[in-house]
This record gives C-alpha cells, structure tokens and sequence, in this order.
C-alpha cells in the first residue's frame, strides 16, 4: 500500500528541530513511516505468509536481558518462554517435554501411541520436578535390597523413605539410599538392617522455602516431613533444589511446583477412555489434535471435556479462519492452535486444496480470538526467530515448533548418518509412515488427526524424511530465547504484551516486501559461506 502523494513541497533546509521536521513529514504523507498491521491485512486479499512482511526498528533504551517473554498460552496457563513443542511422535516425548517445561516452555505429548504409553510418558514428567512430594516411593522394614535395585533400575532413583506400614502416613523408620546398598552383597538384606536411620526431617506445616533452607544446610539428599507422631507426611529432594537454581523460568504447577506438561489426543469414543488415564498421571492441559479442528467431532468432545473435567485447561483446533474459531470459543476452548497446511512436512494446501497462508491466518484468528480473552498458538511454518517474533506481532501468545526441534538431541528416534552428516527421522502426522505406525499398533492415534482411521486408502497430507542434528534442545531454546529478546530491543519494545499492544495502537509498524526485497534481506554475494546460528 503505497504512501499518499502530496504535492506540497516545503524547504526542509530552515528545519533544525529533526522531531518538528519528522511531524511535517508525517502531514504531507498522512501517515506514520510504514503500515500498521490492520492496514496491511484490510487492504490486502492476497494471503501473506511470514517472509512477507517485516517489522520496522524503534527507539532502543534498554538492554536486551531486560526483556521479558512472558505470555499466556491459554486462559490460566502462563509460559516465562512462549515456546511449545509439537506433538509429532519425531518430536515430543518424556525428554523433550522435560526440557522445554525446564527451560519455560512447555512440552505436548504425542498420541501416536497406546493410552498407557502416553500416560506413563506424562507421568514421568509429572515425577521429574517436585516441590513437597506427597505421593512418594515408600518401602516397609521388611522390603529387601532387591527391591530398592528394581526401583532405581526402572525410575532411576533410590533415596526411599522406609515406613512401618511400607506407606505414606506410617511410622518414618528410615531412608534408604545409593550408599547403604551400593557395595551391599546380600540381594535379600531387609532393609531394617541396612538403611539409614539418623535422619534430619521437618515438621509438618513448614514452609517450602524453609524446607529447603533445612535441606541445603542439612547437605542430604532428602528431607522428609512429619507429624507431631513422626509419621511421614511428604518429601524435599536435593536434586529438585538443584533444579530451582538451574532452572528458574521452569514451568510448574502452582500448587504442587511440578513440571506442566501437555498432552495430544484426538475426538474418537475411544480417546475418553485415554484422558482419564493421562489426567490420573497428572496432565495440566490438553490439546485437541485435529488438522480441521471445526468439525462435530472436536466440538462434542471439546462440550464433553468441559464438563467432565472442568479444571483441565483444553487448546482446540487448528483453525485459520474467524469462522473456525468461533464454534471453538463457543464450546469454552481455553487456547486455539493456529495453522493448516503450513507445517515443513505439511502438504494439505497442496494435497486437499484447504488451508491458508500463515502470517494471515494468524492475525485473522488472534484478532477474533483476543475480543473473548482466548490465547492462540501459531503452529506451523516457524523456520526461525524471525518468524517467531512476526507471530507474535500478529497476535498469537506462543508458537508451536516441529521442525525447528526435530532432530534434537532430547527428540525421539536414533542418530543416523546421511552423506556425512548426522541425521534424525522426522515425518508430517499426515504421513503415509506415521498413519502406518497407527494402523500397525491397533490405535487411531495420526490417522483419526486426518479422520482417516476407517479409511481403505490412506490419502497423505505429510511427508517423511532426515534433518540436520541440532543439539541440545537446552542450547536450541536458549538461543531462540535470546534471538527473541533481540529483536524485541530492536523493535523498541520490553515485553510480548507491549510488542502486542503496539501493532494494536499501530505504534509499531511494517513493511510488505516484494520477492526482491526477500532476496536482499537473504545471504547474497559468497562464493561460499557457513550459516552458524549459535556461538
């Protein structure tokens, strides 16, 4: 949208006052320097997607470390990061839901899997960070050595309270620990005549921040809590004081200081069954995995949700259009994923016709959604910081990446090495492999995302291949994070509320590029050269 063409002419020269100057110039254009978002998106029926567009610099009066990245990722859920990792079973398991609730973000689980499967995988989470502990392991007198080995093999922990009853609220006896049966002969020693019994513990009703005081100070690696009979009440554990030092921005439930962690399922009968197993391993929220998310099917199951378990916060979709939002909003949807067609292993726009183009998508929605105080996520079609910050402006409270963490070292799936470079699988849930990995094991999983479960020919709408081995998703997230912050300094603005804020006051602008402005703001000119992104 071009600037409107004045034919007053003024003899700048006599200006010394550069504000009063840059006033004038405003007047004769009728306009601030650049568009606003609104004017981009009402004056242009041509869809947009992130390299489109570009933010315009401000004004720099603060230090990059200042900014804050805060944002809600729905109704009653706050994220320190607004990053989330998709549930692509290439993607989101145990470990990666770990690390990004660690690191700020949260973690959504895949459901291409039995239901116990993904129950255990949340449960794993759930047990990773505490604060009190109040359903512990629990060993009795009688208990052997064998018994704590098994437990440390499977759960990878020892350090067990032992009780009288062999359960919480019984009599606290002792602790057993690594160093009581680690060069201990005898398999079956009970552990009455092994385990540690000069204990330091903490009354009952003591504050967490006292009780790690208790702890740091007592230099053991467990703290129980007990009642005025000595019977075991809860539990602290060294290592999760670790984790609040390290890990500062984690995401944890507010009550329990456990990791949040989210989960996928999708809208068949069968797919009731499996929340009450992933809400009794402790799931915080839920995301309706459809790549059509207006459909009867989501929105009955959505109803039913709401009803059943009213605290349980639900993420509907995906949508691209008001249309599609607002039977979601309707149903009591706590956040809307954003996106169709979109994705890097994605082919519905090409395969099905259907979808739309991203940067549009996301503003469309996100402006629709924020007048009923819904959070979107911007899923699909992120390549790099860039287009995260561009989903933001647009409006989306947090973004969802597949890609761009496919291939970590915490993604599921082995390291292989294709022509000399270190490889991991990645695949579209809309892939022939990922429905076949369904129709394999017996579950509707990926194809009932397609609603393709009853389907004699499977019609992909995703593809499958290698990426590049990034490292640690801590490094990965870490160097989005800063990325982020940059470009916020660079854009003049402290925060994503205010980044926000400013696209809705039109304070902060953009600027349309054509396909040779694309290739301007690209590498150009090398004979060769090397894109490191991390240093």
């Amino acid at each position: 949208m071009p600037h409107s063409n004045s034919k007053k002419t003024v003899d700048m020269s006599q200006f010394h006052d550069y504000k009063r100057a840059n006033e004038l110039l405003k007047e004769l254009y009728s306009q601030k320097d650049g568009l606003s978002a609104k004017q981009i998106f009402e004056g242009d029926n041509n869809g947009l997607t992130y390299n489109d567009l570009l933010i315009l610099p401000g004004y720099i009066d603060f230090a990059a470390n200042q900014v804050l990245l805060e944002s809600r990722v729905t109704k009653n859920l706050v994220l320190k990061t607004p990053f989330m990792s998709s549930p692509m079973d290439t993607v989101t398991e145990t470990d990666m839901a770990i690390r990004m609730a660690l690191l700020g973000g949260v973690g959504i689980i895949h459901h291409n899997n039995t239901a116990d499967e993904q129950a255990e995988m949340v449960r794993k989470v759930k047990k990773y960070k505490n604060g009190f502990i109040v359903d512990p392991v629990i060993l009795g007198p009688d208990n052997t050595v064998r018994d704590v080995r098994k437990i440390k093999e499977s759960l990878g922990f020892s350090g067990i309270p032992v009780t009288d009853t062999g359960k919480m609220h019984g009599k606290l006896l002792g602790i057993i620990t690594s160093r009581d049966i680690e060069f201990h002969g005898s398999e079956n020693s009970k552990l009455s005549e092994v385990m540690t019994k000069d204990l330091v513990t903490a009354p009952l009703g003591v504050t967490l921040e006292d009780a790690n005081t208790i702890l740091r100070t007592s230099k053991k690696g467990k703290l129980p809590i007990v009642d005025q009979d000595y019977r075991l009440e809860a539990l602290l554990s060294r290592t999760d004081l670790q984790k609040n030092l390290y890990f500062p921005d984690a995401s944890k439930d507010f009550k329990s200081k456990q990791l949040l962690c989210g989960a996928a399922i999708g809208t068949r009968p069968d797919d009731k069954a499996r929340l009450k197993k992933l809400v009794e391993a402790g799931v915080d929220l839920v995301v309706l995995d459809s790549s059509q998310g207006n459909s009867m099917y989501q929105i009955e199951m959505l109803r039913w949700i709401k009803s059943t378990y009213p605290d349980i916060d639900v993420i509907a979709g995906n949508v691209v259009t008001r249309e599609q939002a607002a039977n979601l909003i309707q149903e009591g949807a706590d956040g809307l994923r954003m996106g169709m067609g979109s994705g890097a292993a994605c082919i519905t726009q090409e395969v099905m016709a259907c979808g739309r183009p991203q940067a549009t998508a996301v503003w469309e929605v996100s402006q629709f959604a924020k007048l009923f105080g819904v959070p979107t996520i911007a899923d699909g079609g992120i390549q790099n910081v860039g287009h995260i910050m561009k989903a933001m402006a647009l409006g989306a409270s947090s973004v969802m990446m597949g890609s761009l963490l496919a291939a970590c070292t915490e993604s599921p799936g082995t390291t292989i090495v294709y022509n000399n470079v270190r490889c991991k699988a990645y695949r579209g849930m809309g892939s022939i492999a990922a429905m076949s990995k369904t129709a394999i094991e017996g579950d509707n999983g990926s194809t009932a995302r397609y609603f393709s479960e009853s389907d004699s020919m499977k019609v992909a709408q995703g593809v499958s291949g290698l990426v590049a081995e990034k490292g640690s998703v801590d490094k990965f997230i870490s160097y989005l994070s800063s990325g982020v912050k940059h470009s916020l300094q660079d854009i003049g603005v402290r925060s994503l509320d205010l980044l926000r804020s400013g696209v809705s006051d039109e304070s902060v602008r953009f600027q349309l590029r054509s396909s040779s402005a694309m290739r301007e703001g690209d590498v150009h000119g090398f004979v060769q050269f090397e894109k490191q992104l991390m240093g």
